[in-house]
C-alpha cells in the first residue's frame, strides 16, 4: 500500500561535498521509516545524499517516541539534528551535517541569531555562524570532548593498517599512514568496506586514512595539515565526514605526542580546520544549500510505505 506524502518539502544541501537531504518538520509528524531514508537518498530513484537531515524541536521528537529522553545539555525547544545515513540507520553524530543543519536554520529564519545550540543524540552542540547568505555559510560547530580508546586494526583497500580508536560521540578508527603522500592517499581504492574489530566496535565504526602530519609553522593559523579519506559506516566512502575529520586530527596529533593543536585537513570535497583544546574539539568549514523544493506525491515505489504517522 502506497501512503500519500504530500506535501513534503525538503531542502538539499553540503559541506565539503558531503551531502544532506534536508526534511523540514518542525513537530516530528512524519513518519521517517527506513524504506523512506534510502529512498530518498538514493541518487537514482530519490534525491540523493549521504545522509538525511531532520529539522525537528527536541521536545517534539520525544513526544513522538523517535528519542527516549533529551540528550545531555540539549532543551525541549533547541532544534534536533535527527540524523540518518543513507542505508536508514540512525548516527549519534555528524560534523558536516551540523555545519549545513546551522545553516539552514538560520537562511530559513528558524532562529535569529548567530550563535545557538543545536541538538544531537551526542548531545549538545554550540554552533557559530560567522556569515550566511541563502547558499552560502561559514560555521563553527563546538563538536565536544574527543576520546582516545587506544590501537586498533583495519583491513582497508587491501591493506592491514593500525589506528587510533577514537569517540567523537561516534565511533572512530583513524590512521596515520607512515610515508604516505597525498597523491598515494587519492589513488587508494576505497570501493570494499573495512573489516574492523567487531569485538572493539560492536556497532561499526567509520574508518579514516590520511598522511601524516606536516608542520604549518602557524601559515593561516594552523599548526599542521594533512589530507584524509574517509569511509563511513552505512554509507561507504564519502567526500567529507566532519567528526571524521576530528577523529583524523586527534588521532594525527597523538601520534606527535601532542594534544591540542589547529589542524587544516584536506579532504577531496574541500578543506575544514579542526582545533582541539583540552577539552573540546571545534570544527570550522563551509555550508551550500543548493535547492529547496517538494517531493511530488507518489515519489516511491509502492512497495515502499512512506507516510506521515
Amino acid at each position: 500500500m502506497r501512503v500519500s506524502t504530500a506535501p513534503l518539502r525538503f531542502a538539499k544541501g553540503h559541506g565539503t561535498q558531503n551531502d544532506f537531504v534536508i526534511l523540514p518538520d518542525p513537530t516530528a509528524d512524519l513518519d521517517l521509516t527506513v524504506d523512506l531514508v534510502t529512498v530518498l537518498c538514493d541518487r537514482q530513484r530519490g534525491l540523493g545524499g549521504d545522509g538525511l537531515l531532520r529539522v525537528a524541536r527536541a521536545g517534539a521528537l520525544v513526544g513522538a517516541g523517535v528519542l527516549d529522553a533529551l540528550p545531555d545539555g540539549v532543551a525541549a525547544d533547541d532544534w534536533f539534528m535527527d540524523y540518518r545515513n543513507a542505508d536508514g540507520s540512525i548516527a549519534e553524530m555528524c560534523g558536516n551535517g551540523v555545519r549545513v543543519f546551522a545553516h539552514y536554520c538560520r537562511a530559513t529564519g528558524l532562529v535569529d541569531a548567530d550563535e545557538f545550540v543545536v541538538g544531537s543524540r551526542a548531545g549538545a552542540r554550540p554552533v557559530t555562524v560567522h556569515s550566511f547568505d541563502a547558499s552560502l555559510a561559514d560555521v563553527t560547530v563546538a563538536m565536544g570532548p574527543v576520546r582516545l580508546d587506544g590501537a586498533g586494526t583495519v583491513t582497508l583497500a587491501g591493506r592491514d593498517l593500525t589506528g587510533e580508536a577514537v569517540d567523537v560521540g561516534n565511533p572512530h578508527l583513524a590512521c596515520v599512514v607512515d610515508g604516505l603522500s597525498a597523491r598515494e592517499l587519492a589513488a587508494l581504492d576505497l570501493s570494499a568496506a573495512p573489516d574492523v574489530d567487531d569485538e572493539q566496535f560492536p556497532r561499526g565504526a567509520n574508518v579514516e586514512i590520511l598522511t601524516p602530519l606536516v608542520a604549518a609553522d602557524g601559515r593561516d593559523g594552523l599548526d599542521y595539515t594533512a589530507a584524509l579519506r574517509v569511509y563511513e559506516r552505512g554509507v561507504g566512502e564519502t567526500r567529507s565526514c566532519g567528526t571524521g575529520l576530528v577523529a583524523g586530527a586527534a588521532a594525527g596529533l597523538h601520534g606527535l605526542g601532542r594534544a591540542t593543536g589547529v589542524v587544516g585537513i584536506t579532504v577531496p570535497g574541500g578543506a575544514v580546520g579542526v582545533r582541539l583544546t583540552d577539552s573540546e574539539a571545534f570544527l570550522r568549514g563551509p555550508s551550500r544549500l543548493v535547492a529547496h523544493g517538494e517531493l511530488i506525491d507518489g515519489f516511491a515505489a509502492d512497495d515502499y510505505r512512506v507516510g506521515r504517522g
